[in-house]
């Protein structure tokens, strides 16, 4: 039986910005291609005043049923109907402050506390503000309408049709009819905003709060690039008339896709000159590029169900840095997608408890702590193992196969499959169906038996079990020989093993050249190893086979197959490294190390690093260069941060000498004014957090303001601890309490006291965003749990009987407290 469909939603609203409500009326038209005799819509937390439908020109009055538990609405019809029905809903709603739904952003202007009102609807969260099917499938048309002040500004997806005086002294304020689309992409807000329109594109402008559009150009000149790249690079035209890009104050995500009104935390939007650092530009840019790909992948092509959600994510997430690197090759973008993106993928898919990147669908959201770096970081790297194996052209060929095919519809995996696979000819459907239905990923043993390979293959996880598991794996393997030279050999380990003949003056091999795969490498051979280690050594290896080596090898120390003494003893062919992708997981690796191990491996790791460190900090230089490239402002930001925390007294005069600078108003490189505080904060006394409160009170820039969150995090002074955990609680808004908090999470001298500060708040944690709740568990269980573990498993084994809230993260973080607490025993 086929089912009720919308066809367009015609929504009026009264939003008061003064009592925080909003009264509304929604006129739904829908195709049932059967008789019924009621409609089924989803609400949430809005009161149904009346229903009726239009019967001969009429409106009748019909009974309905709202079920809260099932967030559901029933409309009784007056007889069985068909074909197009429409039915008219008038309701009222809350304007609220929990960051989704239709809510509120506060800011200040001229000293008084003003409000804008925006809406956040993915996945479920538009029936919070009208009735709606609110599943992606369900795509219809809308018309939107709002009644507001004067001298107020009204925003949807479309432009504006016509605005009208009413009698009351309002106005209304029309929009042209969308596109077909799915509920979650809907937007609409209004507040005091100003916008700036590109002069090259009027399709793009960005608005913002009252004087703060001067922010907006570098993010308004990268949105127009972003957008003519990608109609270029999809070749389809964007469908909108308008993209505007909306920075929002109060924003628990990092932006959102809304069809011609994406909307961002002003951080993400945002340029201050002289404020904002070049990981912060370049992550503007990264952000942005994200969001534009997301107007072809997801609302143009939208997934038939929300299993199919990395088909959004993960496109967006690879775009996002292969835009950036389009535009900006200097950067080194796809290193940086191997540090955040892959690596944090492959440790969040090592654990036993993890998922398919294709979640099983339903009702309600699958964007969490546990699911995201799947959906999002995974997803993108698998995008990048499949253009790896066929090719740039035939993977741009395919996808804008798949765009053309599906667009302003919706589309399975299967769709994208079969689109690589006519282009390409080769057996992506099946080799996908492995990488995409089925959790975690595989490790690939490597044993050498006179001139040949044997690889292995078996799934990787930290903790040891048995998985009846296999994946068609696109391996690359690099042929060092004893002349000097090397070549690349191709194969497909479709298997459990496979041999491979290798010419008998290979000296050394390496497999997953680039580290293009998603797996882990083990090599039985130590011979091989160390060969592969004086490479290292004499930079006869890529940057990313450098990073590669390390990375894998430090996951076998977490598994527990190798010792950290014989992976520090490895680190010595990094000695006289000085690339950002190397040096960067090293650094990454030994301050996990760090905070796990017991005292005398926290000695051993600490007088080893830091002179390593001011070494490199010599080399690459303690105050940032005109020209350096961005990936040596991260390197120099992460090692000063951690020399620090190792005892350089080198690093805390160089801090010092420039924090005196920021005390006198004098200029700081915006590269270094996070880490200057972060290391005065190790050292600081109550005035040192009396100036971070004040200049945080006093800020209108959230860039300063989240970086002054992060250095309260760093206290090693026990009082200056507890006062940055109630100053989390009493003063930091809501979009921003779990900053200071994964600051402090993984600052050693305020780990102890976390679980405590957890479980005596629980109640006022309780409160944050769901997706903030997560992360703070996320944050603090892992290495806070150590010294009390039996205590807080008995704990979350109560709290999970009681509640369903954050159970995959505290799953998953219990895990990876076993997973800590294991490395150090074996060690």
């Amino acid at each position: 039986m086929q089912e009720i469909t919308p066809l367009n939603y015609k929504i009026r609203f009264q939003p008061d910005l003064v009592n925080f409500t909003f009264a509304a009326c929604a006129e739904i038209s829908l195709d049932a291609p059967n008789w019924v005799k009621e409609i089924p819509l989803n609400i949430l937390e809005i009161a149904i005043w009346s229903c009726n439908v239009l019967e001969k020109n009429k409106r009748v009055k019909c009974p309905f049923l709202v079920n809260t538990q099932k967030e559901e609405l029933r409309i009784q019809l007056p007889e069985a109907m068909t074909g197009n029905i429409t039915v008219r809903i008038d309701y009222q709603g809350h304007i609220n402050d929990k960051m989704a739904g239709f809510y509120r952003s506060g800011y200040i202007r001229r000293k008084k506390q003003k409000y804008i009102a925006v809406t956040q609807f993915q996945e479920s969260d538009a029936r919070r503000a009208f009735p709606c099917m609110d599943h992606p499938a369900k795509k219809a048309t809308f018309d939107i309408e709002m009644d507001v002040e004067k001298n107020l500004v009204a925003i949807s997806n479309s432009p504006i049709k016509s605005e009208t005086i009413l009698d009351n002294g309002k106005k209304r304020v029309t929009f042209d009819r969308t596109p077909k689309m799915s509920t979650y992409l809907v937007f609409f807000g209004v507040g005091e905003f100003q916008s700036v329109i590109d002069p090259n594109d009027p399709r793009v402008r960005v608005v913002t709060l009252p004087a703060k559009k001067k922010y907006a150009p570098l993010g308004l000149k990268f949105g127009r690039k972003a957008l003519e790249f990608s109609e270029e690079y999809y070749g389809i035209s964007y469908p909108l008339a308008k993209l505007d890009l909306i920075a929002i104050p109060d924003f628990a995500f990092g932006a959102m896709e809304n069809w011609g009104a994406i909307t961002f935390r002003e951080n993400l939007l945002l340029y201050y000159p002289k404020i904002t650092s070049k990981s912060g530009h370049q992550r503007i840019c990264e952000v942005i590029a994200h969001e534009i790909a997301h107007q072809w992948f997801g609302n143009l092509v939208t997934p038939s169900d929300w299993k199919y959600l990395w088909l959004n994510e993960s496109f967006a997430t690879y775009f996002g840095y292969g835009v950036v690197d389009h535009f900006y090759p200097k950067w080194d973008t796809w290193e940086q997608f191997l540090h955040d993106m892959t690596t944090s993928a492959l440790s969040r898919d090592a654990l036993r408890e993890t998922t398919a990147i294709e979640i099983p669908g339903g009702e309600h959201v699958v964007i969490n702590t546990s699911t995201a770096p799947i959906i999002y970081n995974k997803g993108g790297s698998i995008l990048r193992q499949i253009e790896g194996y066929i090719g740039k052209d035939n993977f741009r060929k395919g996808l804008q196969d798949y765009l053309s095919n599906h667009k302003y519809g919706c589309a399975a995996s299967h769709h994208l499959w079969e689109c690589f696979e006519n282009v390409s000819n080769q057996p992506i459907g099946s080799m996908m169906k492995s990488w995409i239905e089925q959790p975690g990923f595989p490790m690939v043993e490597v044993e050498k038996v006179e001139q040949t390979l044997v690889l292995k293959q078996k799934r990787f996880t930290y903790l040891p079990k048995d998985f009846d598991q296999k994946w068609v794996i696109p391996i690359i393997i690099s042929l060092f020989f004893d002349n000097g030279k090397s070549r690349q050999m191709t194969t497909l380990l479709d298997n459990t093993q496979k041999p491979i003949d290798i010419p008998p003056d290979t000296v050394a091999y390496k497999v997953n050249d680039r580290q293009t795969g998603f797996y882990r490498v083990k090599y039985q051979d130590p011979k091989n190893l160390e060969a592969l280690g004086r490479r290292i050594s004499n930079q006869g290896l890529s940057t990313e086979d450098r990073w590669g080596l390390q990375n894998d090898l430090y996951a076998w120390v977490k598994r527990g197959d190798v010792s950290v003494n014989d992976y520090l003893q490895f680190l010595s062919h990094y000695r006289e490294e000085t690339a950002y992708l190397p040096l960067t997981g090293i650094v990454d690796s030994l301050s996990e190390l760090y905070r796990v191990m017991d005292a005398d491996y926290k000695e051993k790791i600490s007088g080893w690093a830091r002179p390593w460190y001011e070494d490199i900090l010599e080399k690459i230089g303690y105050e940032p260069g005109k020209s350096e490239k961005n990936t040596m402002s991260l390197l120099r930001e992460q090692l000063i941060w951690e020399a620090a925390l190792f005892g350089s007294t080198r690093i805390n005069e160089f801090a010092g000498h420039h924090f005196s600078a920021l005390l006198s108003g004098a200029p700081v490189h915006s590269d270094l004014i996070r880490c200057v505080m972060q290391v005065v904060a190790l050292t600081g006394d109550a005035q040192v957090f009396d100036w971070f409160d004040g200049r945080f009170r006093a800020s209108e820039i959230e860039h300063e303001r989240l970086n002054i969150l992060v250095a309260l995090g760093c206290f090693k002074d026990e009082t200056l601890i507890k006062k940055s955990q109630d100053y989390v609680l009493e003063t930091v808004p809501a979009r921003n309490k779990v900053i200071p908090v994964m600051a402090m999470a993984s600052n050693p001298y305020a780990i102890a006291s976390m679980w405590g500060w957890y479980v005596s708040n629980l109640q006022e944690i309780e409160k944050f965003h769901p997706l903030l709740y997560e992360r703070v568990i996320a944050s603090i269980v892992p290495v806070a749990g150590m010294e009390r573990a039996e205590e807080v498993n008995a704990f979350f084994e109560d709290y999970m009987q009681k509640t369903d809230t954050a159970k995959d993260v505290i799953t998953l973080s219990l895990e990876r407290l076993e997973i800590n607490l294991r490395m150090r025993s074996t060690n």
